[in-house]
């Protein structure tokens, strides 16, 4: 049976705390020595600690300051560039979700300009009253009626009966 999530939270009996981080430091030694074992690729860790009194460095000082100096010889830009702060992971996230957003009310406005043209064509006539979205948008109208028009023309080609009228597409001018 798995565990259940463990709730990520400030521990606050010390000896409790202290039992937690020794644990965890083991297991993150561990996982960072079969990453290095598995994939060949040059790891260290270094912890500092209040229950420490010296930082604690992974594999030992020498590997650590081999690692470090291979990090320091490389060009600013590429130690840059695979490395990621709070701000920058941040910042790519409000983007992404700013974009999502962005689609969001791009397909929420074609979906209402839809409803507003179906229900124009149900009702024969735009009244006054149903008019809920901006109508100075007319170009958003125009791509929802060739898009209507562009399907119905595809629905009519695809069928078989001889009798359908193909839609007019605008004006021939």
């Amino acid at each position: 049976m798995p565990r259940s999530k463990v709730k990520l939270a400030f521990i606050v009996n010390n000896s409790t705390r202290r039992a937690a981080y020794r644990k965890r430091k083991k297991g993150m030694l561990k996982k960072i020595d079969e990453l290095s074992t598995l994939c060949g690729i040059e790891a260290c860790a270094i912890i500092y600690s209040s229950y420490d009194p010296e930082p604690v460095a992974w594999p030992s000082e020498r590997g650590v300051h081999k690692v470090l100096g291979r990090l320091k010889n490389m060009s600013e830009s590429d130690q840059n560039k695979k490395m990621v702060n709070q701000k920058s992971l941040i910042t790519k996230k409000i983007q992404k979700c700013q974009e999502q957003l962005d689609k969001l009310v791009k397909e929420n406005k074609k979906k209402e300009m839809t409803m507003f043209m179906i229900h124009c064509l149900n009702a024969g006539t735009v009244l006054p009253d149903s008019i809920k979205f901006d109508m100075n948008n007319s170009h958003g109208l125009d791509m929802v009626a060739n898009a209507m028009q562009w399907q119905l023309f595809k629905d009519w080609l695809n069928d078989d009966d001889e009798t359908v009228v193909p839609p007019s597409f605008g004006d021939a001018n």
